[in-house]
């Protein structure tokens, strides 16, 4: 039996020697979990070595020698593995076709954007060309989003206008247009000259390489001045013809209509010399101008083709969103059955809302379209958890770097003091109470932002990124989208204590009734800047008050004396009043030579031995104060005023 006894045991040992399958570069929490063991395992056989146990994470690679140290403590078995190496995913994205054979291309219609300071004449300029009313429907007549116009002149020649908004706050919008055009028209006003945003108009089509006309509005007004313009335009590379330069100055007036065929065909002599062909075969390329979500009719876009003709039942990529074309529209609204490069048009059968300014691809399936919207996700992730491994690595380091510093103030001392000074730093942390929680939360704005179509939405939070007030107030965008304001939408204000701001869109009296109920302001705009005006006036609410000292009188004092009252000496001042009236009721300050010396109220204010409440000016009086250690000089100062709260403004300028 004694003999059998060591060879069980050998067995049982060579049996219980597990194999585990390592790595180079293996982590922490990779190798517990090889080994089925929990973390803390790891640690505890790397303590006592040259490793520093302290530092390492979950996540910490280790290096060979230390994946053998922890296996061979473990008492089991290593074998090595080849790296693990992901599956490399095959690109499945949709691109633009190489360029066309010139002998399919075939001429077409210029694609011209209207640009220009706001309220210098774009909108009504379009209204002439087409005939249409679109100033009329635009709240306070500012164009708010990009509109794409197919105008066609008397000589049978088409040009596709993109109306851009002119306010500064779509520069991101009408960047986007010139990107998609040939011509740019710059309007300027004759009366008003070169402003702030004819200097972006001008930055953004030289940005896009595109040529510009140059057309002078309003010169049916006295106090035009035409030469003017091309003068100041001048500071900003655009010369004019009769500075001998290539850019073409008509003088029009959109209000009359005066000289616009002479515009058309400037527009159209330059789309002549820049010879624009496209290729109308194959697959469909185009840009979206703008989207939005349609009640009955769900997300529609405004597009541009650029390259092959679109027909009803053409699969479309966007973005990360695809179509099955079920209906197109010009921009009057009639349905049309095909669309030509230049051609603007209405799409509709998006199964999500694409943005703004994506490209439109046409693939042959729609198999295929899920492919890439797949793809373009799966890059979008990679993307975020590239940025989101760099975010971890950078907290793992001030982890560590805190943890050392730690360990350098508390390392030379005794575990009963390290514990006490721990103590007292913890009670140093006191909770919040409840009325300090309601100080902190004021200092934050949640709010919700809901616009009608993705541009405008996109605009407000690019004014919204120039906040730079978040000492004074933090303002914190909790959730943003397109499309009228819902249930879901009110809850989350409510959660956040937050308010929602909608931007053309509408919110049901039923909703409206249930947020009041919930203690949820609901703010509807019509104007972008109205918008940013009511969001300027609630972060102004949220700041504390300003106490503001207003003056009531001044007086000097003549002579100084004491009064015997009991046993105490009180110092009583003899003033005359210089200006205002003094109030006994009110605060009080005493200034010697400019300095502040003593704040508070007064315990006495006499006329010769009256008791009065108040003296006016040119009176004399005598006053001590309640606090009997400040002593008077002939020659100080008695200011009487009272403190009055002022709502304080927002520092925060958005720039218009």
């Amino acid at each position: 039996m004694k003999e059998k006894r060591p060879w069980k045991s050998q067995l049982s040992s060579t049996k219980s020697k597990k194999e585990v399958e390592v790595w180079i570069g293996m982590t922490v929490e990779e190798l517990a979990t090889a080994m089925e063991k929990d973390i803390d395992y790891v640690y505890e056989a790397l303590l006592n070595t040259a490793i520093d146990v302290d530092s390492l994470e979950a996540h910490s690679q280790l290096d060979e020698m230390w994946i053998k140290e922890v296996i061979k403590k473990a008492g089991m078995k290593l074998k090595w593995s080849k790296l693990k190496q992901d599956k490399v995913r095959e690109n499945k994205d949709a691109v633009r076709r190489p360029q066309a054979d010139p002998a399919l291309l075939t001429p077409r219609s210029p694609v011209v954007t209207i640009m220009g300071h706001v309220d210098h004449g774009k909108t009504t300029l379009l209204d002439k060309l087409r005939k249409t009313q679109v100033a009329a429907m635009e709240a306070g007549g500012i164009t708010q989003h990009i509109g794409a116009f197919l105008v066609s002149l008397p000589s049978g020649e088409n040009i596709t206008f993109l109306d851009t908004p002119g306010h500064a706050a779509f520069s991101a919008m009408r960047a986007r247009g010139a990107q998609v055009t040939d011509i740019v028209v710059l309007v300027v006003a004759a009366d008003d000259g070169v402003m702030k945003q004819t200097i972006e108009s001008i930055q953004h089509a030289k940005d896009a390489q595109v040529p510009i006309v140059l057309a002078i509005n309003k010169c049916d007004k006295a106090e035009a001045d035409p030469e003017k313009v091309k003068k100041e335009l001048l500071a900003y590379d655009v010369v004019c013809e009769d500075y001998g330069g290539d850019v073409q100055a008509v003088h029009i007036s959109a209000l009359t209509g005066d000289n616009l065929m002479a515009l058309a065909e400037a527009t159209m002599a330059l789309a002549e010399m820049l010879e624009l062909k496209a290729d109308p075969t194959g697959p469909v390329e185009g840009t979206v101008i703008e989207s939005f979500t349609d009640k009955g009719r769900g997300p529609v876009t405004t597009a541009i083709v650029q390259r092959g003709t679109l027909r009803k039942g053409s699969i479309l990529v966007a973005g990360k969103s695809w179509a099955k074309v079920r209906l197109m529209f010009d921009e009057n609204g009639k349905t049309i059955n095909e669309a030509y490069p230049s051609m603007p048009v209405g799409i509709i059968g998006w199964r999500d809302l694409p943005s703004a300014g994506d490209e439109i691809l046409e693939v042959e399936s729609e198999s295929r379209a899920r492919e890439v919207i797949d793809w373009r996700k799966f890059e979008q992730e990679q993307e975020k958890s590239k940025d989101d491994l760099k975010i971890l690595e950078e907290k793992r380091k001030e982890h560590q770097e805190a943890y050392r510093k730690a360990r350098e103030k508390y390392g030379t001392l005794h575990w009963k003091k390290r514990s006490f000074i721990k103590y007292l730093e913890r009670k140093e942390q006191k909770p919040l109470k409840p009325k300090e929680k309601i100080e902190r939360d004021s200092n934050v704005l949640p709010i919700i932002i809901k616009g009608d179509v993705d541009g405008s939405v996109e605009a407000i939070l690019n004014i919204m990124d120039t906040y730079d007030a978040s000492h004074e107030c933090q303002l914190d965008l909790v959730h943003y989208g397109v499309g009228d304001i819902s249930e879901n939408d009110v809850n989350l204000a409510e959660t956040f204590d937050g308010v929602i701001y909608g931007f053309n869109v509408n919110a049901s009296n039923v909703l409206q009734q249930s947020a009041a109920k919930k203690g949820v302001k609901i703010k509807l705009h019509k104007i972008i800047y109205r918008l940013i005006e009511d969001l300027q006036e609630e972060l102004s609410s949220r700041l504390p008050c300003i106490v503001e000292e207003h003056l009531i009188g001044e007086a000097s004092i003549l002579a100084t004396f004491s009064v015997t009252e009991g046993k105490k000496k009180i110092p009583v001042a003899g003033c005359r009043v210089q200006k205002g009236h003094l109030e006994k009721q009110k605060k009080f300050k005493l200034i010697r030579k400019g300095q502040v010396i003593w704040k508070g109220s007064l315990t006495s204010l006499k006329h010769h031995k009256d008791d009065i409440s108040v003296i006016k000016t040119g009176m004399d009086c005598g006053l001590s104060l309640d606090e009997e250690k400040v002593e008077f000089q002939v020659g100080d100062e008695i200011v009487c005023y009272e403190e009055r709260e002022v709502l304080p403004k927002t520092s925060w300028d958005p720039g218009f």
